[in-house]
C-alpha cells in the first residue's frame, strides 16, 4: 500500500509542477476557470489519486469478494479486496462522469459542464489529501480498526453533505440553473450511485 500512497503524491507533483507549471498550493485552489489552463489533464490525475486512496483505505473493510468476481481469473490470478475495491470505485466514478456530461448535455447547460469538473477538480484535490492522511493513519498508527469504521461512516457522510450544498452554493454556479434540474442532479448522480457503490462493496 505504501508504494501506491507514494505513487499518488507522484502524481500530484508531477501536476503541480508541470501540468499547472508549477504553481504552488494557493494559487491551484483560488484560481479562476478563465485564468486557469490543462484542467481536463488535472480533473483526470485528481480522480485518479482520489480513486486510488479511496480504494486502499476502503478495502479492508470489505466483507468478502463476491464469488462470480473472485472465480474470474486472468492468467491465474484473481482480484483481491483491494482490486476489487478499485474496479468497483471506477466503475463509480467513470459512470458518474458519463452520465454527468450527458446529463448537462441533454438539459441544455452543456457549456457548463467543463467549469463544473474544473470546480469539482478542487474539491476532490483537498479529499484525496484527506484520504492519503486517513490512510496513513489506518496503515502505519495503532488504531482499533473496527471502532474507526463508524467514524469513516460519519466523516464520509459529512463530505457528502458538504459537496452537495458545495455545488449549489459555490460562486461558479456549476449546477443547471432550474431549480429541478438541480434536484434531479443530486439525487441521479450523486445519491443514487453512492447507494449502488455501498451495494457493490458492503452486500
Amino acid at each position: 500500500m505504501v508504494f501506491i500512497l507514494l505513487g499518488c503524491i507522484f502524481l500530484y507533483i508531477f501536476m503541480m509542477n508541470v501540468i499547472e507549471r508549477e504553481a504552488n498550493l494557493q494559487d491551484f485552489l483560488l484560481q479562476k476557470y478563465y485564468d486557469a489552463s490543462n484542467n481536463l489533464p488535472s480533473w483526470i490525475i485528481t480522480s485518479c489519486v482520489t480513486t486510488l486512496s479511496l480504494a486502499v483505505l476502503i478495502s479492508q473493510y470489505i466483507p468478502i469478494v463476491p464469488k462470480y468476481i473472485a472465480d474470474l481469473q486472468i492468467a491465474g490470478y484473481q482480484l483481491n479486496k483491494f482490486g476489487y475495491s478499485l474496479i468497483a470505485i471506477i466503475f463509480f466514478y467513470l459512470a458518474k462522469s458519463i452520465l454527468g456530461f450527458l446529463f448537462y448535455q441533454s438539459v441544455g447547460d452543456g457549456k457548463k459542464w467543463s467549469i463544473f469538473y474544473f470546480t469539482s477538480t478542487k474539491f476532490y484535490f483537498i479529499l484525496s489529501f484527506l484520504l492519503i492522511i486517513l490512510c496513513v493513519i489506518h496503515y502505519y498508527f495503532p488504531i482499533d480498526r473496527s471502532k474507526m469504521f463508524l467514524y469513516y461512516i460519519f466523516f464520509f457522510s459529512f463530505v457528502f453533505i458538504f459537496k452537495v450544498f458545495f455545488y449549489l452554493f459555490h460562486k461558479n454556479n456549476i449546477l443547471p440553473e432550474k431549480w429541478y434540474y438541480k434536484f434531479l442532479y443530486i439525487c441521479t448522480l450523486q445519491i443514487a450511485p453512492l447507494m449502488l457503490l455501498w451495494k457493490l462493496l458492503f452486500f
